[in-house]
């Protein structure tokens, strides 16, 4: 088994999810992988990333768009896994944390992990890119939720897609097939693509991939990579802030808050401008995390759906969002987000208690998430905590 450090990558895999994982079409049932995590490991950090290489077509970007900040990836979790056989691995760009061929017969797929913060764009922008990729054209949520195939990885919830239909460059039949795991308030992307057959053949190879998948401690001694923001084709649409991802502050650059009594804090991790950890009776506990996106950090609703499904529960209707109950803060609108269900990472039962603030250019996150019993005693003390921040900018 393999281990590789994701700080390489991720610095710019924060602003391009749009264009990664693979989705599937005329699949109407819901399949469920169960994705087991027993090896051992051994640790091996990637090559320093080179120049990036050609992309074939429906390929990723290397790269960001310029005017994108570029966060601090030293504090991200490293990621393990088991290479199926007959894979071959290749350098790595400046986005990816694993990247692999898959060859036959003069046939070739490309295998590719890429982490995101945030929604990174969603299922419903995501799925349409990718069926663009193959000349297919875009589908709506209720058409997208029927070809959705769910699995498990690393002991969460995910999401398959499976897509078949043509390179619209060379008309050859090319198939997508991908997994987009949601962790941490990250999303990663699992995908192979490439000549439709090969792709199938690869299919239970590339599932066996994904039951190998772990994830270790932050790789904290990895300096953060520069990207090159210069190749982002001049087709793609604006996505500065839309799904980019929670950037840590620069220096200087966080906010002060009044913390509650009790509130402990806790590791940063890579997205996270605060974090608090709070103690309940016995082993019950809740965590707070503090993050920030640029502009309107993707939607509301793409937000909202990604605490969600942290809690297993459906997408939010039109309804549900239209039911959120709204406050002022710093002479902004902030959004109240209440959620009650089961918590994906542990599956124990689970509160949250979310606060969306647009302010200015940016808009920031606030998430009371654990114990049902210590975040209903601490959503006052949240609130108190949103009201207290004193930005070091004029919004």
């Amino acid at each position: 088994m393999k281990l590789i450090s994701s700080s390489a990558a991720l610095s710019l895999a924060s602003a391009v999810g749009l264009l990664l994982a693979g989705t599937g079409c005329n699949r109407d049932t819901v399949k469920v992988y169960q994705v087991e995590t027993n090896d051992t490991v051994t640790a091996a950090l990637p090559p320093a990333p080179g120049a990036a290489p050609a992309m074939p077509p429906g390929a990723m970007p290397t790269t960001m768009p310029a005017g994108l900040a570029v966060p601090d990836t030293s504090g991200l979790p490293a990621l393990k896994y088991t290479l199926p056989a007959g894979w071959t691995e290749k350098a790595l760009s400046q986005m990816r944390v694993a990247s692999f061929t898959a060859a036959d017969n003069g046939k070739q797929a490309d295998v590719s992990v890429i982490p995101m913060g945030g929604m990174a764009g969603g299922n419903l922008a995501n799925v349409n890119r990718w069926r663009g990729q193959v000349g297919l054209g875009p589908l709506d949520d209720a058409a997208i939720e029927q070809i959705t195939e769910k699995i498990t990885i690393a002991g969460q919830g995910a999401d398959l897609f499976d897509i078949a239909g043509t390179s619209p460059g060379s008309g050859d039949a090319e198939r997508i097939i991908a997994s987009v795991l949601h962790r941490d308030d990250m999303a990663w992307f699992f995908k192979i693509t490439g000549d439709a057959d090969l792709v199938e053949k690869q299919k239970p190879a590339f599932i066996a991939f994904l039951k190998s998948v772990d994830f270790g401690a932050p790789a904290a001694s990895v300096a953060p990579a520069v990207p090159d923001m210069s190749q982002l084709p001049p087709s793609h649409p604006p996505i500065d802030g839309a799904g980019a991802g929670a950037m840590v502050a620069p220096a200087g650059d966080t906010p002060t808050w009044d913390v509650p009594a009790g509130w402990q804090e806790g590791p940063l991790a890579q997205f996270l401008v605060a974090k608090y950890i709070i103690a309940g009776t016995g082993e019950a506990k809740a965590e707070v995390n503090v993050s920030s996106l640029a502009g309107d950090g993707g939607g509301l609703a793409p937000n909202v759906n990604r605490w969600r499904a942290q809690l297993g529960l459906a997408p939010a209707t039109d309804d549900d969002l239209a039911k959120l109950a709204a406050v002022d803060v710093n002479g902004a609108k902030a959004t109240i987000v209440e959620l009650t269900g089961t918590n994906q990472r542990t599956s124990t039962p689970a509160s949250m208690v979310g606060v969306v603030l647009p302010l200015g250019s940016q808009t920031w996150f606030y998430k009371l998430m654990g114990d049902a019993d210590v975040v209903a005693q601490q959503k006052d003390a949240l609130m108190k905590f949103v009201q207290s921040a004193k930005y070091p900018d004029a919004h």
